[in-house]
């Protein structure tokens, strides 16, 4: 689904939101499990929607690793998970992101899948901008092994227009623009600790600020057994920039509410989004 989706839901109802904080193994089976433990502790809360972070399924001890874990888009048993989760329990899926075949045999594209609360796949968005970084021995270049994708993505629920975003996406303001004008962003993660604890929470702050939205942002949060440090501080952040709900590190659930009458609120008080020129 794109910006310009017509399909709208109308009477929007409040949601309980929830992002899934993990440390992910190089197993895939493993943190599959891991995933549904806690999306279930998530939904036993409340919650409507759940969304999990970047490489959920994976956390390889190389780059090339998530190349032998990718599916074909639609069938695979990560995708099957995502489905059957999503019917099993009655809630909206953001499947954080999952490797996918690409065009060419050594990349995958990083995927993130939306499911419905009946188990069917609403909305698919492919990262757009690939995570280059390097100090000291610390490097890292996504675009050796991962293929970039070309089109924002939103959908609808009963609860507002969702924006969909990958990690990195984050440092990129102009994506954000090209949503149009979303109730939810759902940024799924794995910073590193390093540009984490410098620039994660200002800048999700910063993308709720412009957007005034809420913006659910769902981190991969531990030392990993590649012995990468991922920042994890999970968050909900409400449309004035204030931080609803957070989790610092360590697996477990960030829950908070989606209010419309917060949303208004802050856009009748400020109404940036009507002031726009370009």
């Amino acid at each position: 689904m794109n910006p310009n989706d017509e399909t709208v839901f109308p009477d929007l109802k409040n949601a309980r939101v929830a992002a899934i904080q993990m440390i992910s193994t190089t197993r895939v089976e493993e943190n599959l499990r891991t995933a549904g433990t806690l999306i279930a502790e998530a939904v036993a809360q409340g919650a409507q929607l759940v969304a999990l972070p970047e490489y959920f399924p994976i956390m390889g001890r190389r780059d090339a690793d998530k190349i032998a874990a990718r599916e074909f888009d639609g069938n695979g048993p990560i995708q099957d998970f995502l489905a059957e989760t999503a019917c099993k329990h009655g809630v909206w899926v953001v499947g954080g992101s999952l490797p996918l075949v690409a065009s060419v045999d050594d990349k995958v594209l990083n995927t993130c899948l939306v499911f419905n609360p009946q188990g069917a796949r609403v909305a698919r968005y492919d990262k757009i901008h690939l995570f280059g970084f390097q100090k000291g021995e610390e490097r890292y270049n996504e675009s050796a092994t991962i293929e970039p994708g070309r089109q924002p993505v939103t959908f609808e629920t009963p609860f507002g227009r969702v924006g969909l975003s990958i990690c990195y996406d984050l440092r990129f303001p102009e994506l954000f623009r090209a949503l149009g004008e979303i109730d939810l962003l759902v940024l799924p993660a794995a910073f590193t600790e390093v540009t984490g604890r410098a620039h994660w929470e200002i800048l999700l702050r910063a993308r709720a600020i412009e957007n005034q939205c809420y913006v659910l942002a769902i981190g991969q949060g531990g030392v990993h057994e590649n012995r990468r440090e991922t920042h994890g501080n999970s968050m909900l952040i409400d449309p004035w920039g204030e931080v609803v709900a957070r989790r610092d590190k360590g697996e477990g659930v960030v829950i908070g509410e989606l209010d419309h009458a917060r949303i208004a609120e802050v856009r009748s008080s400020l109404p940036a989004l009507t002031h726009r020129v370009l």
